[in-house]
């Protein structure tokens, strides 16, 4: 049967929904593409026989009888190779598998979507190559094209299977290391090669192609693994990580040499990475992302980076990824109108597109999109064993007006995105369910009730929220100079009023450290004794306050300069003379990081109100604060907190418990840099009251001993 003019028209152009309908054997004629051959044999274990070419760089056969066969191609100048035919095969999607991506429930959607290395046992002997399949509804044809065909769209043609809009073809000697694109022709619109959406690896941008792959990684953290759960009465402390430019040059084997000491002499529980998904703009730090399951090529391979997070794990530490559900670039050989139309973005601009950011927003209602973020999170947890996803820009999901002139009500004529909550409820609750040791942190600046309330309750479910409010809050404080702190000193007890309402991190983010905003460090007032006292003052308090912690790197030495991707953390703060004052901060934050994990005052009853005591709330005329901390094993800690430009030698505070009270930190000692102080390091109260002697802005921290 000769392949009707319309339908080799189609294929001629890449246009055909089913080549499989032509290609391989049909009605006892074996028909193949082979753009640039010379000569083409059949191959059956009876018989080789010599294939006609019938123009159009098809080449046919007969063989009467269905069996398995191979292809002998010879190429001009080249010896002959001997493949079996991809067109000879089932498809590689089951119905389940169609079906469950169609209801948006496959929850391993990267071991069917798609490149995936397959080998077959056939009548001939073993076939390998790499099954590749994609979403694209809207298409009017989709073909693999790589290395491996010169990039030729005819060569290998996909198959679209029926309505679930998904294209499909096995590529026999395709295999580890091979780059492919897949070339999608649109309706009424010219062919683009679009990277793969669910590509496993990418070549380091500026280039684009995606890379087929398979890990190889054994991983030795069952350890780890077997004890992590979502309970948060544990300290964490967090640093918050650019890989890129932690140091220049620097990559996730590097980084397993260098960053896992420097972590463990300073005490941090855990390590947060801004978003290591690949991404075509370095100047975004990743929240603008091209491939959401291919770890960035820039810092080097996918196993490169398991192998990163199995150290991690191995020395304690847990590991957390920003991960950017919210919105994703216009790049053209990306996700942006993939198939010639808008697919993973929502198609009204008033909700697909973010123009603060230049971005294309998804269609969180629409079943294929959802099924692709929720599976990206289970990749994580499941490919990477990540132990959580800090979700960037949440406020932007949930609101339909966010930072939008023109916006579309949802359907009650309200300004809530219902489809993102539901969105971000079903990721919470998928990963709680499947993966329960690994916790989600939101990135949400607003009051939107219930975002660490479990989604059985009506909340967004996520295990954490940024405090936001605290940090701006609190930095505001901290720039005023001591002499004025007494008029803004309800930025600081108004945190208290709302301290329960979510179970908070306390960020002190690369966000507060860019775009002229200045380090941290130079947003302390005063000459650079006051700046150092300032920040070790600030840490301090940061660390007694319920909530977790999370600073970024440098601010862990007060870095004087303000962070920019381009650059190294600023070493030299920590190089030659003239640097005390950093390297005094540097062993406060260890030490702070130590005396935290010591005193469960500090952190197992960061989320309830039994925690907490104001002991001093009210004297803003002297810039005091005063609170005790509680531990679940009836522990408790005092802070006593010096704002003020004035040392205060014999300060009168009320404490709840009569006893003995040990000073177990001073943010004003000497080997910090500070004052130093002779304090007493044993007070013991008497009717309820202690005597301090408060140094100028400092935090004590005192141990009650009974």
């Amino acid at each position: 049967m000769n392949i009707p003019a319309s339908d080799l028209e189609r294929l001629n152009n890449c246009r055909h929904h089913a080549p499989h309908d032509f290609y391989g054997w049909h009605q006892g004629t074996v028909r193949t593409r082979r753009p640039g051959a010379e000569a083409v044999e059949l191959v059956t274990e009876a018989e080789t026989v010599t294939m006609a070419p019938v123009g159009d760089d098809i080449w046919e056969a007969p063989l009467a009888e269905e069996s398995d066969y191979r292809l002998r191609i010879t190429y001009p100048d080249q010896p002959s190779i001997e493949v079996a035919d991809g067109y000879h095969f089932l498809p590689t999607l089951g119905t389940l598998d169609q079906h469950l991506i169609g209801e948006g429930r496959h929850e391993r959607l990267w071991d069917v979507l798609g490149a995936n290395l397959k080998t077959y046992t056939t009548d001939m002997g073993e076939v390998t190559g790499t099954a590749f399949a994609v979403w694209a509804p809207n298409a009017e044809g989709v073909a693999v094209v790589g290395d491996f065909c010169g990039w030729n769209p005819t060569q290998y043609p996909m198959r679209c299977l029926g309505s679930t809009g998904i294209w499909e073809v096995f590529i026999p000697g395709v295999g580890e290391g091979e780059r492919y694109k897949f070339a999608v022709h649109g309706k009424n619109s010219p062919r683009i090669d679009k990277a793969d959406p669910m590509a496993k690896r990418t070549i380091a941008p500026p280039e684009t192609a995606s890379v087929v792959t398979k890990s190889e990684f054994a991983w030795s953290d069952d350890e780890w693994m077997a004890q992590r759960n979502d309970n948060l009465d544990v300290p964490m402390s967090v640093y918050e990580l650019h890989v890129g430019s932690w140091k220049v040059g620097a990559n996730y084997n590097s980084l397993r040499e260098e960053l896992i000491p420097y972590l463990v002499e300073h005490g941090f529980t855990h390590v947060e990475m801004l978003p290591v998904a690949e991404h075509p703009f370095g100047g975004s730090w990743g929240y603008q992302v091209s491939g959401y399951y291919s770890p960035s090529a820039r810092w080097g391979t996918p196993d490169e980076l398991r192998a990163l997070i199995n150290d991690l794990h191995k020395a304690g530490i847990g590991v957390f990824i920003d991960w950017v559900p919210a919105h994703f670039p216009k790049d053209e050989w990306a996700l942006g109108r993939f198939d010639g139309q808008a697919l993973y973005e929502h198609p009204d601009p008033r909700r697909g597109e973010q123009a603060d950011w230049g971005t294309y927003v998804f269609d969180f209602g629409r079943n294929e999109v959802r099924n692709f973020l929720v599976a990206n999170a289970l990749y994580w947890a499941e490919e990477f064993h990540v132990d959580g996803l800090r979700v960037d820009a949440v406020a932007s999901m949930l609101y339909l007006d966010y930072s939008r002139d023109e916006w579309l009500p949802n359907q009650y004529g309200g300004r809530e995105n219902l489809e993102a909550v539901q969105f971000l409820q079903e990721t919470n609750a998928t990963l709680n369910r499947t993966h329960p040791g690994v916790l989600t942190i939101a990135e949400e600046s607003t009051s939107w009730p219930g975002v660490t309330a479990p989604t059985h309750e009506g909340g967004l479910g996520f295990n954490l929220k940024w405090n936001m409010g605290w940090m701006n809050d609190t930095l505001e404080y901290f720039k005023h100079e001591p002499i004025h702190r007494s008029y803004h000193h309800g930025e600081l007890t108004f945190s208290m009023i709302y301290a329960y309402s979510e179970r908070y991190v306390l960020p002190f983010s690369h966000d507060e450290v860019v775009h002229g905003k200045g380090s941290l460090w130079e947003r302390m007032p005063g000459d650079d004794w006051n700046k150092a006292a300032g920040l070790r003052a600030l840490y301090g308090y940061m660390f007694s306050h319920p909530g977790k912690q999370l600073m970024f790197m440098g601010q862990e030495f007060g870095q004087t300069t303000e962070w920019s991707e381009g650059n190294s953390v600023d070493w030299s703060n920590l190089e030659g003379w003239g640097n005390e004052w950093h390297h005094g901060i540097k062993r406060l934050v260890r030490d702070l990081n130590v005396v935290y994990k010591q005193h469960p005052a500090l952190w197992s009853q960061d989320y309830t109100q039994d925690g907490f005591q104001w002991v001093k709330a009210d004297d803003a005329n002297n810039n005091m604060l005063g609170y005790v901390r509680y531990g679940k094993d009836g522990s408790a800690l005092l802070a006593v907190c010096n704002f003020s430009g004035s040392s205060v030698p014999n300060y009168d505070l009320w404490v709840p418990r009569d006893g003995d009270w040990e000073l177990v930190l001073n943010t004003d000692d000497a080997v910090y840099q500070g004052a130093g102080n002779d304090l007493p390091s044993n007070l013991r109260s008497e009717d309820n009251h202690l005597h301090l002697h408060l140094p100028a802005n400092s935090v004590q921290w005192y141990a009650f001993r009974g």
